[in-house]
């Protein structure tokens, strides 16, 4: 069986960091790799229909954006270089998302970049590599 590795990728730096470390596992342990891009949204049930139909359009502008400028891109890189690859485009709580993902692909691990925010900031605004580690379902990996 082969490892499917799911890759928290946002376009970033931390998140390219995050990719090179999936990608040289994959390469020596003949795995796959699963990008995963999420765009945070909420849903507000008190919008007007006109007010809903805007913020629709703006979702299809968002996911068109991130699918062709962020995975689109790493994705052609990375099958160039002779590793599977796979994307999800998904709305929601990143954390919550990327552990969906790993439990329906049956991944063996999820490797994420730190963005290097401080303690502090982490506390008051949350921290995705935070949750991750605490309700992943398969390991995780949090590439500095």
């Amino acid at each position: 069986m082969s490892e499917k590795f799911v890759v928290g990728y946002d376009g970033s730096v931390t998140a390219r960091r995050a990719l090179d470390f999936a990608l040289s596992r994959a390469k020596a342990q003949g795995g796959t790799i699963l990008l995963v891009h999420v765009l945070e949204w909420s849903p507000y049930s008190f919008l007007t229909p006109q007010e809903l139909e805007e913020r629709h359009k703006r979702r299809r502008e968002e996911m068109d954006r991130a699918k062709h400028h962020i995975l689109e891109p790493v994705i052609t890189e990375i099958s160039d270089q002779g590793v599977e690859v796979t994307s999800e485009l998904r709305y929601g709580k990143t954390a919550d998302v990327i552990c969906e993902i790993a439990t329906d692909q049956k991944a063996t691990q999820i490797i994420i970049g730190r963005d290097g925010h401080s303690a502090l900031s982490a506390r008051v605004f949350g921290s995705v590599a935070s949750a991750l580690v605490q309700i992943a379902p398969v390991p995780c990996t949090i590439v500095p």
